[in-house]
């Protein structure tokens, strides 16, 4: 059987493409290129990954093309990317960047490729029925990112890694003699690499300076640009503690004053919500029944334990009524939810419910 390959130059896709071989598949290495300006340091991170590619793919033994899917990047992603950022929303373009490149023309690539599958490094699972499962790893599980890939999608990857440990890839890689075994994992925004993000939103989006105000009114600071900051955030205010000394901490944006809304105590009650509601919401298979409350566990961020809410389907809406209070949850992050083992779909954050 004939399988595209995605690889990124890290170690998990690495071992995967290796698990691959040995197994007895025809495998096809392909980088894709989605991103070519260069990083802080004058490299180009796209560069340094497709030697990285081309190394492991000579240790191998598979040959290896690249595919430049920058366009497509700009055009589905990242201009969605910075809309998010200019209303005042926190995204998240790991979600986008699956949905829109790794299984729609990256997997129209492989399938025009004469592949009979595609696969990635990806640490989750799938069944028979095209389902998203969990990734045994708990610390790596990825499913959180994927809740966007329909069955359909699924039914055409396999997931090489996806029933092991981070700590077994990296032991694979070491004893196989891949050349990126000891290579750290990426934790920069996909494609991009990591940066300094404000300095990087700078060169898209016009920074409009404003107001740091408590929820009482009073001004405490001035704040570089709504964009920059996320709910939750205590870091890089520029304000010290006041009064008891405690440190202060984002907990809204007034988006028609241009304010930032600050506040003191990391347990302040406006850092908390009992209720959201999600917008665009998507499933991998089977949809929530129309108007009919579901007792199921979400996930607000990414390595966040599940929490068990009731949701509520409303169209392409989702109301989700938490059991217990949440903290920070963020307006352009994914809610996703969860039944046992299987990643059932989700949606993008719009409100929050105090």
């Amino acid at each position: 059987m004939r399988v595209v390959m995605g690889l990124s130059g890290g170690v998990d896709s690495a071992v995967s493409a290796l698990l691959l071989k040995r197994a007895g598949y025809e495998v096809i290495g392909v980088f894709m290129k989605n991103w070519d300006e260069e990083g802080e340091d004058g490299v180009c991170t796209a560069e340094s990954d497709w030697r990285d590619v081309r190394d492991v793919c000579d240790a191998i033994g598979i040959p290896y093309y690249a595919v430049d899917f920058a366009k497509d990047y700009w055009d589905r992603v990242f201009t969605l990317f910075l809309n998010e950022y200019k209303a005042g929303r926190t995204p998240n373009p790991d979600v986008l960047c699956n949905r829109e490149i790794k299984f729609k023309a990256f997997l129209d690539f492989a399938m025009q490729a004469g592949a009979e599958k595609m696969a990635t490094g990806h640490f989750v699972n799938t069944d028979a029925e095209g389902h998203l499962l969990r990734g045994i790893d708990p610390n790596k599980d990825q499913s959180y990112f994927l809740y966007m890939v329909k069955s359909a999608q699924l039914k055409k990857t396999l997931f090489p890694v996806g029933n092991m440990t981070k700590a077994q890839v990296r032991r694979i890689a070491e004893e196989a003699g891949l050349p990126v075994s000891k290579k750290k994992d990426s934790t920069g925004v996909c494609f991009i690499g990591e940066r300094n993000f404000k300095k990087f939103l700078q060169g898209f989006l016009p920074a409009q300076p404003g107001d740091m105000v408590t929820p009482e009114g009073e001004k405490v600071g001035r704040h570089d640009g709504l964009m920059y900051y996320t709910l939750g955030q205590r870091r890089g205010l520029g304000i010290g503690g006041r009064g008891d000394g405690r440190s202060f901490f984002v907990v809204d944006k007034d988006l028609k004053n241009n304010r930032l809304i600050v506040a003191q105590g990391e347990d302040h009650p406006l850092l908390y919500s009992r209720g959201c509601t999600a917008d665009q919401a998507t499933f991998v298979a089977e949809e929530l029944p129309e108007n009919t409350p579901c007792r199921v566990t979400a996930k607000f961020r990414y390595r966040q334990p599940d929490q068990p809410v009731t949701v509520t389907r409303m169209g392409d809406t989702l109301h989700f009524v938490f059991d217990a209070p949440q903290r920070a949850v963020t307006p352009g992050q994914s809610a996703v939810i969860y039944e046992g083992n299987r990643c059932l779909g989700g949606g993008i954050i719009d409100t929050v419910e105090r």
